[in-house]
């Protein structure tokens, strides 16, 4: 019979998540030594060794990947049990834990905000990540719920449709387009544009519509974030593609204008998303139904029809 806790369990999931006893360690505020020991007695238990370390660099054995496995499937089946009972006790509380995509993250704390004054039971964590970083979270069942502009394809997640996403083409105030009523696409082929890096969801959508209007873009500087393309435009770097929901700061200031293009904006959609098979706790159902509700007449951006001039 194996003689193992879910302390050490847990233990051996972060380190086998992020392959390395210092992150694990940092992860759950222990220390390496201590990490170190709950392993060694995970591995006396079972017999095996879960981790072959090569060079500087360790990796998961067979019976590591298949502890893994299980270690995940005991954590759901706790995680599902705290939810049932607290339903059978009549109580709303809980842990909710939500990935969302960064550019969601501009008005994911508004929402949570009100859902929280609702809810003052249930304790949220929010996980900001790019959609690849948010879509592993769903593959390994670590998140409750997911905020994405991109569901996945497949039959494993589910996804609705919660509040528009219109995505505009943003410009400096001093930018000679920003003169035009209006600007046709192949007056786009002439500038330099700034984009978010490979993955998330925004470029995607971007590279997808030139692609079907027949547009060549010149792709000029890669950024990892919204705020650093919003600062590249406005110092007259280029022009950029992003979500109307993080650039109405700088657009009430007229740090930034919106220039009019044809078929812009391009609207996309918010999706709240969760493995099917998840059975939701009581606080994620709660959520997502405030979401689907409440989101659009509490979030929902203004979308300009035109630049705005100085």
């Amino acid at each position: 019979m194996l003689h193992l806790t879910l302390r050490q369990l847990q233990v051996f999931e972060a380190v086998a998540r992020h392959l390395s006893h210092t992150l694990a360690a940092k992860e759950l505020y222990l220390s390496q030594p201590a990490i170190s020991m709950q392993l060694k007695q995970l591995e006396h238990s079972i017999g095996l060794a879960l981790f072959e370390q090569v060079g500087k660099q360790i990796y998961l054995t067979d019976a590591g990947r298949e502890m893994l496995r299980y270690s995940r499937a005991i954590a759901d089946q706790l995680h599902e049990m705290e939810a049932v009972f607290g339903e059978m006790k009549g109580l709303e509380r809980g842990q909710l834990d939500i990935s969302v995509v960064s550019t969601a993250n501009y008005f994911m704390p508004q929402l949570l905000a009100k859902f929280c004054q609702q809810h003052p039971k249930i304790q949220v964590s929010l996980h900001v990540a790019n959609r690849d970083a948010v879509l592993q979270q769903l593959a390994e069942n670590r998140t409750d719920l997911a905020i994405m502009g991109q569901p996945p394809e497949g039959s494993e997640i589910l996804a609705q449709s919660f509040m528009k996403n219109p995505l505009v083409v943003i410009a400096s105030p001093t930018h000679p387009l920003c003169k035009l009523k209006r600007v046709k696409l192949h007056q786009l082929e002439q500038e330099s544009f700034l984009l978010r890096e490979q993955g998330s969801g925004t470029r995607s959508a971007m590279e997808r519509f030139f692609l079907e209007h027949g547009v060549q873009f010149h792709a000029g500087m890669e950024m990892g974030t919204n705020e650093a393309i919003k600062q590249a435009v406005q110092a007259g770097m280029g022009l950029g593609i992003i979500s109307m929901h993080s650039a109405e700061l700088e657009l009430e200031t007229a740090r930034l204008a919106v220039l009019n293009v044809d078929h812009f904006p391009i609207v996309r959609h918010w999706y709240i998303t969760h493995r099917k098979a998840k059975r939701l706790s009581t606080a994620a159902q709660a959520f997502k139904r405030f979401l689907l509700n409440e989101a659009e007449k509490l979030a929902a951006p203004t979308v300009v029809k035109r630049s705005r001039t100085r």
